[in-house]
């Protein structure tokens, strides 16, 4: 998949556009038996052009050669009956195929919709949000106007000009091949318009989806511009990706004005010359004038099915470019297609040289009575088996939440990178929690990101009550973790919307004020409209712990069976932190939880501390152990408390 909509445009230099058009048929198959009609339509109402030619050539010949008036009324009468029918075909061909394409379009819409939400967390971190939405909207109605004119329209034009060709021939040969001069030149300018205006047309819908992420990022960061008088840079950014698209846009009709310079030229020559040459043989008697007027009219009607041409194939290229873009998001492997074999032995750990770990203090593997051996990781050594409570040896139950010799790497890093996270052991027994401790970088949140799957393990796997999270369904296991992250993300919705997403569709009022109570976020009853009060684009009407508020009573609404919370108390103030502390000990005692933790306040709710140190799990114990024991975890928690003061 490639890294960026650029590199994805250059892994297929040689696209064919009726390949990637062709693409379209699982959509369009649905609604073939209208479009195929409205095509039928649509070429028995343009033949019907053809024939007021050959009308005119009898009321020529005919009436007016007689002076019959009566003769003329009726072929008058003629042409405005296959006006009308003609006007009536076309209005129908519209009709049969307005609906159908409508619902093509939300289809593919929809699809698109439902596989990103199923594509990883590393899709999106590739992908720029502003490329997403401009294949969802700008690319899908280029996708639709296609269906609904180029396509049947190449094919109408198609049989328009043969049929037309065909008269013309019948009627004088040879006029008919001084009209058919200019076609091999046509054809000509028209395959090399199709390549070079597909690699142009490409390359602006690319631009537009990159100008469509500055608008977006603009509008969501508009405190953050605003703050730090940034809005001229802003517009500077924005004017110089407006002129790069603009320049572009300018290629697409300088290439547009060429290939019509040719089509609309040629053709006219050929006219020009075949009615000189028609009014030398009417005038020698070789040709009767009404034949001339009938070749002529013949030669006329065809003006726009040749003259279209080029807008056409502009048309068709734009929609392939837009089907390629829009399938390069479909092709993308979903999360359920990415499912790495569980390994059943962790492997040996690697030495990591780049960030040594902290020389173990012998005080650190005294078992006490109720916890098990912390656990210090030594480059290359193999990690220590669980010890039972008991103290007898016996491992413990696979019971609660367990990391199995995991090692991550994000998927597009480098191959000599080391990895995040090396050789992971940690076992957080049910009803236990477990404070995840480290610098930053250390990858804490990585790690509780791989829990809910939302990064799958490079090797190692990770069990829920014994059973590998990588064989369970992600419905499943999403409906057994609950996660709140440091940055809380709410909806453009309501303040109970926003919570009771965390819970089951069966979750009602009494949940939901559990939930705001355990966390502290009584304020939602104060908003205008109480927990139906719209909170705003991203809920940024609320203050920043006000959010965390509401994103850790979405993590707690549905009584989670383990819970995963990063830094979830740290945009909040010491008397609202000490009261969300309160209340959350009496939910951590009914979960399995893994709390990241900078605070040593946070880190008190826990059972026990996890200390990650350069990707590794540098040692386990109690917060009191860990002081005493560990000199990393005790500058850590020093440097802490000093920030709190």
């Amino acid at each position: 998949m490639p890294t960026s909509p650029d590199a994805a445009a250059q892994d297929h230099p040689d696209r064919s556009t009726v390949r990637s058009l062709l693409r379209l048929w699982p959509y369009v198959r649905p609604v073939r038996a209208r479009l195929f009609g409205a095509a039928f339509v649509a070429v028995v109402a343009s033949c019907m052009a053809l024939v007021f030619p050959l009308i005119l050539k009898w009321m020529v010949d005919g009436p007016v050669a007689r002076h019959d008036p009566a003769g003329v009324w009726l072929g008058a009468l003629y042409l405005l009956l296959l006006g009308i029918a003609e006007a009536g075909l076309f209005g129908l061909r519209r009709w049969l195929v307005a609906r159908p394409l409508a619902g093509v379009e939300a289809a593919m819409r929809a699809d698109l919709y439902r596989h990103l939400q199923r594509l990883p967390v590393a899709f999106h971190d590739r992908w720029a949000s502003g490329q997403l939405l401009s294949r969802g909207t700008t690319d899908l109605m280029l996708v639709r106007m296609f269906l609904a004119f180029p396509l049947t329209f190449l094919l109408v034009n198609a049989v328009t000009i043969s049929a037309g060709i065909a008269i013309m021939l019948a009627q004088e040969w040879t006029l008919g091949l001084v009209l058919l001069a200019p076609a091999v030149p046509v054809m000509i300018v028209c395959w090399l318009f199709e390549r070079r205006y597909s690699e142009v047309a490409r390359r602006a819908q690319d631009q537009v989806g990159d100008l469509t992420t500055v608008v977006e990022e603009s509008v969501l960061g508009i405190r953050i511009i605003k703050g730090f008088g940034r809005h001229r840079s802003q517009a500077r950014a924005f004017r110089d990706l407006s002129r790069t698209l603009r320049g572009t846009e300018l290629v697409k009709a300088r290439l547009l004005a060429s290939i019509w310079a040719v089509i609309v030229t040629l053709p006219e020559f050929a006219i020009g010359a075949a009615l000189v040459l028609g009014t030398v043989q009417v005038a020698d008697g070789h040709l009767s004038a009404g034949t001339l007027v009938a070749f002529l009219s013949t030669a006329l009607a065809l003006r726009w099915p040749v003259d279209s041409i080029g807008f056409l194939l502009a048309m068709s290229q734009e929609a392939a470019t837009a089907t390629e873009r829009y399938f390069e998001v479909m092709d993308a492997a979903p999360e359920s297609a990415v499912v790495p074999a569980p390994s059943e032995e962790p492997s040996p750990a690697p030495a990591v040289t780049s960030a040594p770990a902290q020389e173990p203090d012998p005080a650190t593997t005294a078992t006490t009575e109720r916890e098990p051996v912390p656990v210090t990781a030594a480059a290359g050594a193999p990690p220590a088996e669980p010890v039972s409570a008991a103290g007898g040896g016996a491992p413990e139950a696979e019971g609660g939440l367990r990391f199995h010799g995991v090692e991550f790497r994000y998927p597009d890093a480098p191959a000599d990178t080391p990895p995040v996270l090396v050789h992971i052991d940690l076992h957080i027994r049910p009803g236990e929690s477990m404070a995840l401790v480290g610098a930053t970088g250390t990858g804490k949140t990585t790690l509780t990101a791989l829990v809910p799957r939302l990064h799958e393990v490079t090797s190692g796997r990770i069990t829920l009550d014994g059973r590998d999270i990588t064989g369970m369904p992600r419905e499943e296991l999403r409906e057994l973790v609950a996660v709140a992250f440091e940055e809380p993300t709410l909806f453009s919705a309501t303040v109970g919307e926003n919570v009771l997403m965390g819970a089951a569709d069966t979750a009602g009022r009494a949940e939901l004020d559990r939930a705001l109570a355990v966390a502290q976020a009584d304020f939602a009853h104060a908003l205008p409209q109480g927990t139906a009060t719209q909170v705003g684009e991203q809920g940024l009407s609320l203050s920043g712990g006000q959010r965390q508020r509401l994103a850790l009573a979405r993590a707690v609404v549905g009584r989670p069976r383990f819970l995963v919370l990063d830094d979830p108390l740290s945009a909040l103030d010491v008397h609202t932190e000490a009261a969300v502390e309160a209340a959350l000990r009496r939910v951590l005692a009914e979960t399995t939880a893994l709390i990241v933790a900078h605070r040593p306040s946070t880190v008190l709710l826990a059972d026990r501390v996890a200390l990650l140190s350069g990707g590794r799990v540098a040692a386990v114990g109690t917060h009191h152990e860990l002081l005493r024991t560990h000199a990393e975890y005790a500058h850590l928690m020093s440097g802490a408390e000093e920030d709190g003061r």
